[in-house]
């Protein structure tokens, strides 16, 4: 195949260049090139989706475009300068666009959506993210044909390259050993996707032209298999005690982003069914996960010689040891 990927500089968009380029495809990205650069192999168009004319320089016809976009003006730019050159259309989307966030258990297919706004800036109002999001699966399924547009929910992203740090904030966490903070308790439930299995599955996906509303995310896992999965990938030692989120919180520690903050946690029950959706449907179209301690053990590999970032994301060193003390001591 012929693959467009709009992005292909950052995270998603270079391990789905990757992935296409080993399965032997021609792959072109197209970005404005400041955030980051195509994996080797690729060709390279500079564009800028801002403008209405961004990607007049992009030429022929695809087989397929893959687009990680989240404002709805690029999208609609996308359709204008694309349709009628374009055989198959993934747009990657986010679980962020349900409007439900509390009931476990739904499916891409029954779960209601938020409301889209097709003026959003997501850039410059982050509160629009997911309203963003689902004016832009309105706008590719309109504009290049709903019977050939998969539009791609994703979950929680990690694996090598992630730029979050809020998964890195974790393999770090365990690299470290000892006590560990791990908030709520054993048997709540995460969920995540290793980025190189979700660029698999886009590949594959344009290949068999698949079409219509997936979650882009692995089945879930106790918090429990979450945390071993760390342990056994940095493969040092370590004790979790388990904080009650309701200590957290009144300590201020933050959910799942952002200074003094624990990532992928979520207070309940306002957030139980975000990271517990039925992917079952995914797995059946082709969605294939690798276990977590793989992910981690690749991850280390690529930080080991990174400084630490303390506190971009996550617990500082000394905040995670007071609030231990402090909760041993209630």
């Amino acid at each position: 195949m012929r693959i467009l990927v709009l992005g292909g500089t950052v995270f998603l968009g270079r391990a789905v260049a990757r992935r296409a380029l080993d399965a032997g495809h021609d792959v072109v990205c197209a970005a404005r090139g400041e955030s980051g650069s195509p994996v080797e192999g690729a060709a390279f168009v500079r564009a800028d989706r801002d403008r209405p004319d961004g990607l007049d320089a992009v030429t022929g016809e695809f087989d397929a475009v893959v687009d990680v976009g989240r404002h709805p003006l690029h999208v609609r730019h996308a359709v204008a300068a694309l349709a009628g050159r374009v055989g198959h259309y993934t747009f990657v989307s986010s679980c962020s666009a349900y409007s439900d966030a509390e009931t476990p258990g739904q499916t891409a297919g029954a779960a209601p959506l938020l409301p889209a706004d097709f003026d959003a800036d997501p850039w410059t109002d982050a509160e629009s993210y997911g309203r963003a999001k689902v004016a832009c699966e309105r706008l590719a399924a309109d504009g290049f044909g709903a019977d050939r547009t998969f539009l791609l929910r994703a979950g929680m992203i990690v694996g090598p390259e992630d730029p979050t740090y809020r998964f890195e904030y974790w393999v770090r966490r365990a690299l470290r050993g000892g006590e560990v903070l791990a908030p709520g308790g054993p048997d709540e439930v995460v969920q995540l996707v290793d980025v190189r299995d979700l660029a698999e599955w886009i590949v594959d996906a344009a290949g068999a032209g698949l079409a219509g509303a997936f979650d882009g995310i692995g089945a879930p896992m106790s918090r429990a298999a979450f945390h071993a999965g760390f342990a056994g990938g940095a493969g040092v030692p370590q004790q979790l005690t388990w904080v009650d989120q309701d200590f957290l919180l009144e300590r201020e520690v933050a959910p799942w982003a952002g200074p003094r903050s624990l990532p992928f946690w979520l207070p309940l029950p306002e957030y139980a069914g975000f990271l517990s959706r039925d992917v079952t449907p995914s797995l059946a179209a082709g969605l294939r996960t690798r276990p977590l301690d793989e992910t981690v053990r690749d991850t280390v590999a690529a930080i080991r010689d990174t400084p630490h970032i303390d506190a971009k994301n996550g617990l500082g060193i000394e905040e995670e040891a007071q609030l231990l003390r402090e909760w041993h001591e209630r």
